[in-house]
């Protein structure tokens, strides 16, 4: 099975969600997500581990707390798919990624405690992915007001864990 590349049609090209999507390459998000699950895991064993605490700037997260938002965000992003998935006709609400980070401990938590959730979440969200049909994929709903189907947001889950890798190359390693 393979998640082709979301139309204009199916999202707002105008929206934050654009940029999760124009991250991936190639043209199949399922394929992303389940090769990314290795390459999440290397990258985060590969950052020193004086590294994992570091803020390049006041108020920023640290590598932990980032591992930690692509989980948080993750579970959130396949509850909308399943939603939309499944014909959810109210628009589903936003988050403050900033007060979930806030409301946790993951800079307290050990990496391979992250990791282990990570791979956990990240091979449910690519069995619920391979579930789906071509209806339930191109299904349209709502959330935080913008248009959305399950196809967008397994780009978008793909996409956001790769844009947050790329910060933490550019501005902490």
């Amino acid at each position: 099975m393979k998640i082709s590349r979301p139309t204009e049609h199916e999202y707002n090209v105008n929206s934050y969600q654009n940029r999760y999507i124009q991250a991936v390459t190639g043209d199949d998000a399922l394929k992303t997500l389940s090769e990314n699950i290795l390459i999440v895991d290397n990258f985060f064993k590969n950052i020193p581990e004086e590294k994992l605490h570091f803020r390049y700037a006041e108020g920023k997260w640290t590598p932990l707390e980032m591992l930690g938002h692509i989980i948080d965000t993750e579970k959130i992003l396949l509850y909308r798919a399943l939603s939309v998935a499944r014909g959810e006709k109210e628009s589903l609400l936003g988050f403050d990624e900033d007060n979930y980070v806030k409301a946790t401990n993951f800079d307290k938590k050990s990496l391979r405690s992250l990791l282990l959730q990570f791979k956990a979440q990240r091979k449910s969200t690519v069995l619920f992915f391979k579930s789906l049909g071509k209806r339930e994929l191109g299904r349209m709903g709502k959330a935080n007001q913008l248009p959305t189907n399950a196809r967008v947001l397994a780009w978008f889950i793909a996409g956001h864990e790769l844009h947050h890798l790329n910060i933490l190359k550019e501005r902490y390693l």
